[in-house]
């Protein structure tokens, strides 16, 4: 044999496994190449998507923390007002209860006096008819007079 019988046998071997590579092996590695390629695709697509609505929950969530920060502030606030509405009301509760109260102690400080002025006259009347009576027992004498005024008036204060 030659060197180039055995180079074209050689050849046309290569040439039968190219042929049938390309006939029969080649078209499924192509194809299960194409098809990772497209669920590659596929995946990076939707990891872009999820980045994009992650970033949009994230802006979503900011603005609905921002919204409640808000919400809470005003309640906040009106229940501050509600407070201090409350203390004002309190207030003037109170100090109509001390009017009253105070107007309640000045009648019946009023009404005390009364009462202590009435028996005052009383006690003052009944000094007066005794002293009129020992007046009127003894003999009728203008010194004598004269000295149970004075000790009349003594007892008086």
């Amino acid at each position: 044999m030659s060197i180039n019988a055995t180079l074209i046998g050689q050849m046309i071997t290569f040439t039968l496994l190219v042929w049938f590579t390309m006939k029969y092996v080649w078209p499924p590695i192509i194809a299960a190449l194409e098809e990772r390629k497209a669920k590659i695709a596929e995946g990076l697509a939707a990891a872009e998507k999820g980045q994009e609505e992650v970033k949009l929950a994230e802006k979503k969530a900011k603005s609905v923390l921002k919204e409640a920060r808000e919400q809470s502030a005003e309640i906040i606030n009106l229940a501050q007002k509600r407070a201090n509405e409350l203390v004002e009301e309190s207030k003037l509760q109170a100090q109509k209860e001390g009017e009253r109260l105070l107007e309640a102690a000045k009648a019946q400080i009023e009404q005390e006096m009364l009462q202590a002025r009435e028996n005052l006259r009383k006690e003052v009347s009944t000094l007066a008819l005794r002293a009129a009576e020992q007046i009127l027992k003894e003999e009728i004498d203008k010194a004598k007079h004269h000295e149970l005024l004075s000790r009349t008036a003594e007892q008086l204060g």
